[in-house]
């Protein structure tokens, strides 16, 4: 075994039997490169990662090729999701050799930790128009040995360029947008742009390969609503029907894989990420909140079937990934034939046929060369009806009963392996979305899975205000990260709207308390990727790109302005003069900072606070809240004020002067300045809202005050 052998990290312990004598990112690898002067090749990637278990199995597995590496280079393999500060630097390092990013990620470096060169995949003969892996190694190694003033000169070059990047220099377009010019009109501007870049035909945004995109497809729903735009409607329910619809949804199990391969969602990668799922449970909520179309509903609550029923630690966190690959091949487990689905049905041929019909399955298959079919929605079942003459109740009837047998008979093959560490930041995420799910849904169970992560987090992973990254097992590793900050906090502040319990308004001030005081640049504005105490590398970098989940500092902001908006303006204050700040690079490049872009749309058109006096246990006041957290209000603010609780006046000070309980619980609805007078019934709010009464005003999540 290789210095791997000790690592919590289930990728490194993936490569802890290589022959490459790997090491973990710290300071025995650094010091080996130091005092033997030799370059280092620095290999990143993550337990899911497709392209790296093929790339270990045809490089890191060679017996030859691994004693090319240990014998020109100090090998280190980073888990980007341990990293993802190391990630986020030498990433910059490919994308300035005008080169695509991503995993696995091979980086060479000076001792000084300075990149010289990089790339990602790369094969173990010339292939793809990439140059052979032994051969690259040779290459370089030979460079490094005779010509190091050269190689020196591009490492020097290559760093003050990320030192630039990453410095948040690139995202300066000029000085702080006035907030004069900040209107509704940018926000229309920003809407067209994004549609220039709209899938109409397939849905979503670009070409191949085709990610879910989830902060842009939200800005596009605010803007739909927001100002009646039918086309920007039309565009976001194009995008949700056609991933529902795609092989990027499973079709049997819920939840969705990572990307798509190809332009119509229907081959993916078939890794299934904690964050990606997240963020879709969100945005379907909130598009059956905003369009009402039920199978966003359904595809919600499937989702949510899924990472509970699959992701979900007994202890209440939520995993990271599961695998692409089972026995060794990516999509095995997914993937179907005609004889495969017979068997699973017990001969049955008529269902058998159905279940085709419907999955799109044919004796060529979809799925590479293997005549395997990625099961997609290829027939609706009202058209199945009409085809097969049946009633639609029966059909539907009858695919359901199918679909539970084949997802039982899948149960029984080698299962995908799971990534069981538990990251702060993605379950952060993660809390917010079931915490919203739960009262649109009408599942209580969901807020109380919320609870129990959100209580997880704060036994293991949080102290002092200071949120860590992860856990795995028993092991903790302490140094968070600015998105573990910003997006617990923000799942706090979910949980307190979703259950009216002022402990998650003080958890979440301490922990944005923390966030200032250790990742905002006081100096020139912004916040960095890590803290001020952590680990000394190339450079300090800053977070206000989105990638695939929103950016650390847009988060930070929209966590600024929704405390502000309950506990004091200082924050919404600060939050104001970063979102102004970054307001010209997101007007500019909005596809790179939609998650940016939602914080300015809160400046821009305002929160609307819902204030419900009484106590929150109370089920005339639970009634109330349900209309605010059923209805689809991007901006909102929901406050629950009991006069009588001190600590339930401080969770919402902001708002809580001059409103009173009557006799009964009542409601508030707040713009800016100007509020409603009291209101006491649900119909009444929902008036006041302009949206419909919910289906049901019982909360069923909100427990009895004790003492």
């Amino acid at each position: 075994m290789n210095h791997l052998a000790g690592e919590a990290s289930p990728y490194l312990l993936q490569h802890a039997n290589n022959p490459v004598d790997w090491y973990p990112w710290g300071e025995a690898a650094l010091a080996r490169a130091r005092a033997e002067n030799r370059p280092i090749l620095l290999s990143i990637g993550y337990s899911a990662c497709h392209w790296c278990h093929v790339m270990e199995r045809e490089s890191f597995e060679n017996e030859a090729t691994a004693a090319l590496m240990n014998e020109l280079y100090v090998n280190i393999k980073v888990d980007r999701e341990e990293r993802p500060d190391l990630d986020q630097i030498y990433q910059l390092v490919v994308q300035l050799m005008g080169r695509s990013g991503g995993w696995p990620l091979t980086v060479f470096l000076t001792p000084d930790q300075k990149p010289f060169f990089g790339g990602t995949y790369f094969p173990p003969e010339d292939r793809y128009g990439m140059p052979a892996f032994p051969r690259l190694l040779r290459m370089i190694g030979e460079a490094y040995g005779e010509r190091r003033g050269d190689v020196n000169l591009q490492a020097d070059e290559i760093a003050q360029a990320i030192a630039k990047i990453a410095g948040g220099e690139s995202s300066k377009s000029g000085p702080p947008a006035s907030p004069a010019t900040l209107t509704p009109a940018v926000m229309r501007e920003v809407a067209a742009v994004l549609a220039r870049r709209f899938d109409d035909e397939n849905g979503g945004f670009g070409a191949r390969p085709k990610f879910p995109n989830t902060m842009p497809l939200d800005v596009l729903l605010r803007q739909g609503v927001a100002e009646g735009s039918d086309q920007a409607r039309a565009r976001v329910t194009r995008a949700l029907g056609a991933m529902r619809g795609g092989g990027i949804f499973d079709q049997l199990g819920g939840g969705f894989h990572r990307y798509s391969t190809d332009e119509k969602w229907l081959v993916p990668h078939f890794e299934k990420m904690l964050y990606d799922n997240a963020l879709l449970l969100r945005l379907y909520v909130d598009g059956y909140r905003a369009l009402g179309d039920e199978r966003w509903k359904e595809t919600a609550s499937r989702t949510a079937d899924y990472l509970l029923a699959e992701m979900r630690d007994p202890l209440g966190g939520f995993y990271a990934t599961e695998d692409a690959d089972s026995e060794g091949v990516e999509g095995k487990f997914f993937v179907w034939d005609r004889a495969e689905i017979a068997g699973a049905l017990g001969g049955d041929e008529a269902l058998t046929e159905l279940c085709c019909l419907r999955f799109g399955v044919t004796p060529e298959g979809n799925f590479e060369e293997t005549g395997k079919t990625v099961l997609f929605e290829a027939k609706s079942p009202a058209s199945l009806a009409v085809k097969l003459g049946r009633a639609p109740s029966a059909v539907e009837a009858d695919l359901a009963r199918a679909t539970d047998t084949l997802l039982a008979a899948r149960a029984k093959r080698p299962r995908p392996f799971r990534d069981e560490k538990i990251l702060a930041s993605w379950n952060g995420l993660l809390i917010g979305a079931l915490a919203e799910a739960s009262h649109v849904l009408g599942r209580p169970e969901l807020l109380v899975a919320a609870k129990g992560a959100f209580s997880f987090l704060e036994q293991k992973l949080i102290a002092d205000g200071r949120v860590f990254r992860l856990v795995k097992g028993d092991v903790v590793k302490r140094q968070g990260f600015l998105d573990d900050q910003a997006f617990v906090a923000c799942a706090a502040l979910d949980l307190y709207e979703a259950t009216g319990s002022p402990a998650y308004v003080a958890t979440a001030r301490t922990l944005v308390d923390a966030l200032l005081a250790h990742f905002a640049d006081g100096a020139q504005g912004g916040f960095f990727f890590t803290p001020d105490d952590g680990e000394s590398l190339l450079s300090r970098a800053k977070d206000p790109y989105d990638q695939a989940i929103p950016s650390g500092a847009s988060m930070a902001m929209l966590a600024l302005l929704r405390l502000g908006a309950l506990v004091g303006a200082p924050y919404a204050a600060r939050g104001a003069v970063e979102i102004t700040r970054m307001a010209p690079a997101a007007l500019e490049n909005p596809f790179g900072y939609g998650q940016t872009l939602t914080a300015l749309d809160r400046l821009i058109r305002g929160s609307v606070d819902v204030v419900v006096v009484g106590a929150p246990d109370d089920a005339r006041s639970q009634a109330l809240g349900a209309v605010a957290l059923a209805a689809y209000l991007p901006n909102r603010t929901l406050a629950w004020l009991d006069p009588t609780d001190a600590a339930s006046v401080a969770a919402c000070a902001e708002l809580a002067a001059g409103k009173k309980a009557g006799p009964e619980p009542v409601a508030y609805v707040c713009r800016g300045r100007a509020c409603s007078l009291p209101l006491t019934r649900p119909e009444e709010l929902a008036k006041e809202l302009g949206v419909a009464a919910p289906l049901s005003t019982n909360l069923r999540g909100i427990e009895p005050r004790v003492g």
